[in-house]
């Protein structure tokens, strides 16, 4: 029996999505909940399973076309093994390919019409999809930068007033390479992906709907280090989990946002929305880009806790397996330019929060204290704070109590 595979049902503020890669191609078996296909949205890539065993019979909706919620994208013959029906289609495919492409290698249903509509051979393109797959993208880009036989030109100019122009599907791989000019000079046009546009876009929101201001302070921090350095072993022998320098500032930037409500609130219109939870985004990267994933009511969270679930975040990240829930919503924000080696920055609020930290560095600086100069290992902090909320004095104040708390962590434990 065949089954419909069909595009998971997408949250309210996902629109659509693009096919990320088929981890299986026509004719061959399938387990039961195996991951069929990955797709892409602008939050997170959705892995979608296969709905029984059997035999993937056929994909309708290839890598980089555009899906919506429900749609379907394949089918699947029910069976443990390929049967003769499956085997057939299969073969067929593969010398269909052959005779349309000769040795080159895969070429995309919609990069096929294409090729078709415009007179081009399969060996004019270069492929940019997995094992060098013929993509969509990858004929428009010869269209649009290599040029084209006249009847070419004709056919597609003739096609286009037929039909309204379709905007290219977003490509998960990179664009080929294109030599412009003399000497080798080589320029690359690379399709952005639907998390970095997302992110663009939201970037952009902030700093013309926002009106941001940075404030900086500078932290020792000695007192801490030398508090990781007495407990380290003690403390990832008892919990799995080594004691980082981030659940510290977690466990800081919620008292100062006890202590100033405004910086863990939102305008809503001309409305104020003043969170009684603190729900802190910890920016992360990963291969897509930048991501946020939130640890919900982090003021009932143990240092052990933070640390685990940043690192399960981290981890999680680099595979792309984040939960949409996990990355949508959140309060407050901490980002760590230090790790990259960043020394200090003004880091740009995440909508509709009002505040974000920026953590740096930590580099040995000669500091005065108690009218002697002595080397310390500093940082420098960022708090960029939405100003039509936040006054100045209250993000200076923020900020302090940040810096006080990681000078002297007994403070986090006495709450003073």
């Amino acid at each position: 029996m065949s089954v419909e595979i069909k595009v998971p049902s997408f949250p309210e503020s996902v629109a659509d999505g693009t096919v990320l890669r088929w981890n299986k191609r026509p004719g061959e078996a399938v387990a039961r909940d195996e991951t069929l296909v990955e797709i892409e949205t602008d939050k997170v890539v959705f892995e979608v399973p296969a709905p029984a065993a059997g035999v993937l019979e056929g994909i309708e909706q290839d890598e980089g076309e555009v899906v919506t919620s429900g749609q379907v994208i394949g089918r699947l013959r029910e069976g443990g093994a390929a049967d003769a029906a499956a085997a057939s289609a299969s073969a067929a495919g593969t010398q269909a390919d052959s005779e349309h492409r000769g040795t080159n290698p895969p070429v995309s249903p919609s990069a096929r019409r294409l090729l078709e509509q415009h007179g081009i051979e399969a060996s004019q393109v270069t492929g940019t999809g997995k094992g060098g797959r013929i993509l969509k993208e990858d004929v428009e880009h010869l269209l649009e930068h290599a040029g084209q036989p006249a009847a070419a030109a004709q056919a597609g100019q003739e096609a286009a007033q037929a039909r309204p122009q379709e905007a290219p599907a977003p490509s998960p791989e990179p664009a080929a390479a294109v030599a412009a000019g003399a000497g080798g000079r080589e320029e690359k046009r690379v399709p952005m992906t639907r998390l970095r546009a997302r992110v663009a876009e939201r970037l952009l929101e902030a700093q013309q709907n926002a009106a941001i201001l940075t404030t900086f302070n500078e932290v020792d921090m000695q007192p801490v280090m030398q508090l990781r350095q007495r407990y380290r072993e003690a403390f990832e022998a008892r919990h799995g989990v080594k004691l980082g320098f981030m659940s510290f500032f977690v466990k800081a930037a919620v008292e100062a946002l006890r202590r100033f409500p405004e910086v863990n609130a939102s305008i809503d219109g001309n409305d104020v929305v003043y969170h009684g939870y603190f729900d802190i985004g910890i920016a992360v990267s990963s291969p897509r880009g930048l991501v946020v994933p939130i640890l919900r009511d982090a003021d009932a969270l143990g240092l052990a806790e933070i640390e685990g679930r940043i690192l399960d975040f981290a981890q999680r990240a680099q595979q792309g397996r984040l939960e949409l829930d996990e990355i949508t919503g959140g309060t407050f924000t901490i980002t760590n330019g230090g790790v990259f080696g960043s020394m200090l920055s003004t880091p740009i609020i995440n909508p509709p929060q009002s505040g974000i930290l920026g953590m740096h560095r930590i580099q040995e600086r000669p500091v005065a204290e108690n009218g002697a100069v002595v080397i310390r290992p500093m940082m420098y902090l960022a708090l960029s704070y939405d100003h039509r909320l936040i006054d100045g004095r209250e993000a200076v104040q923020f900020l302090v109590t940040i810096r006080d708390m990681i000078e002297d962590p007994a403070r986090l434990l006495l709450d003073v």
